[in-house]
């Protein structure tokens, strides 16, 4: 099957308009909280909503990739994402908003949870591990544009304004998808969809990539969610623009495909663990209210993220040969549970015991993945 230069950049534009409208809000949050008079953590569930019913569409549109075909799959998602952003942007009201966001979530699957096998199955052959390395970094090319481009923008136009315009690109990514992905080859699939679940919650390689990319995802998700709050506040004074710009970090995102072609060279599970490790040091450094330590800090803990869960998505894909929808379902399932549990329970730690708070959860929790994957490191085969 050949694959042009357009297939991928198409693939990769959808991929991107998905994830820029997934954390459209997590840069605005001071802004929505103001705007609809809602606590920190209650704005936080705008993060945490998109998420949490993206982990539940996974079951829909993971297995559904299995059977209809990837392709479809993939367009039919992009195209209905840009509905429920666009009425995103007309919310009179707070509840309408969370609704909104939900659709959002429930639209997101098709792209996310079907484009990992999708690499794998497709692109993988001739790029190697490092295909799965560009796709994350067209995740994070979306990701700043929905973060530090909505920032901006909301600055000059608006929070309403700058996310109604986000509703272009899933739309765009679904037209230019449609002409030029290449189906991916059928894969084998378990008859019975749960017979298929538990065969997979068996498999050692899953389970290690789902929890430590789900740890690095809480973490990930709980410090950039709330830093906004502590940025705006003394000693830092900074202006939401400006707070916004801390989400150029995910500029590090670039550092995918060599995360790839390290998984190829030393294993994707020796990848993960010095994600988090170099996760846990990000999270720490970032105590100290300076920005000499923090600015540091936030590169450390995007750098972890995304080398971390490109290595882990890896380690799902080829965690088995057969049901990969329901393989990558399971894995992004727990993945954006976890993600919504980071947009929420680093809300209530900040209330309470404000930045301190934050950095002792997040460390509990990637603290525990690394010793679980530790204990099991040398019981599994790369």
């Amino acid at each position: 099957m050949g694959h042009s230069r357009a297939a991928l950049a198409g693939f990769l534009l959808g991929a991107a308009g998905m994830f820029a409208v997934m954390y459209s809000t997590q840069a605005i949050l001071p802004e929505l909280s103001r705007d609809f008079g809602v606590s920190a953590a209650e704005a936080g569930l705008t993060v945490s909503i998109v998420i949490l019913v993206l982990a539940a569409g996974a079951w829909v549109w993971g297995p559904l990739s299995d059977r209809w075909g990837r392709k479809r799959t993939l367009v039919l998602a992009s195209a209905l994402v840009s509905v429920p952003t666009l009425a995103s942007a007309l919310a009179p009201t707070f509840g309408i908003l969370l609704a909104c966001r939900a659709l959002q979530g429930l639209c997101m699957p098709g792209l996310l949870t079907v484009g990992a096998p999708y690499v794998v199955e497709v692109f993988g052959p001739r790029l190697g591990g490092r295909a799965m390395g560009i796709y994350i970094s067209a995740l994070v090319s979306g990701g700043i544009v929905g973060r530090v481009g909505i920032a901006l923008a909301t600055t000059a136009f608006g929070w309403r304004w700058s996310v109604a315009a986000l509703s272009l690109l899933p739309a765009a990514g679904a037209l230019v998808m449609a002409r030029t992905l290449p189906e991916a080859p059928r894969q084998e699939n378990t008859a019975r969809r749960w017979d298929a679940v538990r065969r997979l919650a068996r498999n050692p390689g899953l389970q290690q990539a789902t929890a430590a990319a789900s740890a690095l995802f809480f973490a990930f998700v709980g410090v950039f969610s709330f830093v906004t709050f502590r940025l705006e506040r003394p000693p830092f004074d900074w202006s939401q623009a400006a707070g916004g710009l801390i989400f150029l970090m995910w500029g590090f995102g670039v550092l995918g495909p060599v995360a790839g072609s390290a998984a190829d060279r030393a294993g994707w599970r020796r990848v993960v663990l010095v994600a988090l490790a170099c996760g846990g040091v990000g999270v720490a450094l970032s105590l100290p209210a300076t920005a000499v330590t923090l600015i540091p800090a936030l590169a450390i803990l995007a750098t972890a993220m995304f080398c971390g869960v490109t290595a882990a998505q890896l380690g799902t894909a080829t965690s088995t040969s057969a049901d990969r929808g329901v393989a990558s379902a399971m894995y992004f399932s727990v993945y954006y549970v976890s993600g919504a549990l980071g947009g929420y329970l680093p809300g209530l730690a900040w209330e309470r015991w404000q930045w301190t708070g934050v950095v002792v959860g997040c460390l509990a929790v990637l603290g525990a993945a690394l010793v679980m994957c530790v204990a099991h490191a040398r019981l599994l085969p790369d």
